[in-house]
């Protein structure tokens, strides 16, 4: 059997097409090809839970519009399919005046891409939302919410397979061959011929672009995320979500303060390079993707440039203390022994090859095959138009 259109990853966004494309084109055929045994095993599941709000990302930029549309959707969907979520707000606090000044900026940003409701408050009114919170000033995000990601993406699984997909799991990518009609792609659960392929493998999908002979133009650099655990009986202190201004020359938001929908408070992440792709923990090391990232030039280049910020990282991952005196930037009350080690994430994050950390979603089409690149956080938030965003990409003669 030949395919319309294979799916290479399982995750939200892969996940989310399939299930678009098969509702709106019947009767196209679509298989998923997943490499775990299950679907949202690597960034999907492993995220902190948030609908974001879109108030960070550049005005007019793809990843504003679409977070902004997709917090709306997610919240929708979720009410829609009984999948646990709240719309609990969020503050986003000053520590000092220099960070108090750019609460402005992020005020008018978020206003430029539609955001509702935001509110700048002095301390007595932040107080009022979040009681124990550190800072001077913070900015409110009332469209903010947390939901269950790993549920969202089964319930997009049961639907595109109601309409006809296939999901493969066990189905690892290891090689392509083109035809003049096809492409048969050649997993480890057997070959899948296929008119169309779309490249959705988050963490690898840079390494399939190139085993397809495509070139990505850059590199997906594994970072690291941990997070520890606040005691339940201090979960008191953080009502809904504290989060720091965050810096503007990183995509990274800094330690945090999330309150999970299952009801649970987690603090973190920090962003360290991860010595592998799925390096989630310290002892989890790779020897050949770690010489692949060091040997790549816009890694390189960008370690010229953050070197600094890298370090203290790691030394903040390393040092439980910093990490904690991070946290007290936000939660004055909060002492070491309130929190314990907790799960962690790896973000793939493109580098260009000059260096510079790619900030928007990319999406890079060749003959028989879309490459979606780049779609970190807010990804998840936005999963649902990302999906139609790919499907306006696939050629008509295929949908047709």
């Amino acid at each position: 059997m030949t395919y319309d259109i294979a799916v290479i990853g399982g995750g939200i966004v892969g996940l989310s097409f399939a299930m678009q494309a098969t509702e709106q084109f019947p009767r196209l055929r679509v298989v998923v090809l997943e490499k775990e045994a299950g679907v949202a095993r690597h960034q999907t599941g492993h995220n902190s839970g948030v609908i974001h709000s879109g108030v960070y990302y550049k005005a007019g930029s793809l990843k504003a519009r679409l977070c902004v549309a997709g917090a709306r959707e997610m919240v929708e969907f979720c009410s829609r399919h009984g999948i646990l979520h709240e719309v609990c707000g969020k503050l986003i606090v000053a520590t000092n005046a220099e960070e108090a000044a750019r609460l402005g900026d992020l005020l008018a940003r978020g206003v430029a891409n539609g955001l509702e409701g935001l509110r700048l408050l002095e301390r007595e009114a932040m107080l009022e939302i979040e009681p124990h919170a550190g800072g001077v000033r913070a900015l409110q995000v009332p469209s903010t919410g947390i939901t269950d990601y790993a549920a969202v993406t089964a319930k997009y699984a049961e639907i595109a397979i109601g309409h006809g997909t296939e999901v493969k799991t066990n189905a690892g990518v290891v090689g392509f061959e083109r035809s003049a009609r096809e492409v048969v792609v050649r997993t480890r659960a057997g070959d899948f011929s296929s008119r169309y392929v779309v490249n959705c493998a988050g963490l690898y999908s840079d390494r399939v672009a190139r085993l397809a002979g495509d070139d990505p133009g850059m590199m997906l650099v594994p970072f690291r995320g941990e997070y520890y655990d606040l005691a339940a009986a201090r979960q008191s202190l953080v009502r809904g979500l504290i989060y720091p201004v965050p810096d503007p020359r990183y995509p990274f938001l800094g330690v945090h303060f999330t309150r999970r929908i299952h009801g649970n408070v987690d603090a973190g992440p920090n962003a360290v390079l991860a010595f592998g792709r799925e390096g989630y923990r310290w002892t989890d090391f790779d020897l050949g993707e770690t010489m692949e990232v060091i040997g790549n030039a816009g890694f390189r280049a960008m370690a010229r440039q953050h070197w600094r910020n890298g370090l203290a990282e790691f030394h903040r991952s390393l040092r439980k203390r910093e990490f904690v005196r991070s946290c007290q930037r936000l939660v004055p009350e909060v002492r070491m022994e309130d929190m314990t080690p907790g799960g962690s994430g790896v973000r793939a994050q493109a580098v260009g090859t000059d260096g510079a950390l790619v900030d928007d979603f990319r999406f890079v089409g060749r003959e028989r095959f879309l490459h979606v690149l780049n779609v970190p956080s807010p990804a998840a938030t936005a999963s649902l138009p990302i999906g139609r965003e790919i499907l306006k990409m696939v050629p008509q003669d295929i949908v047709g």
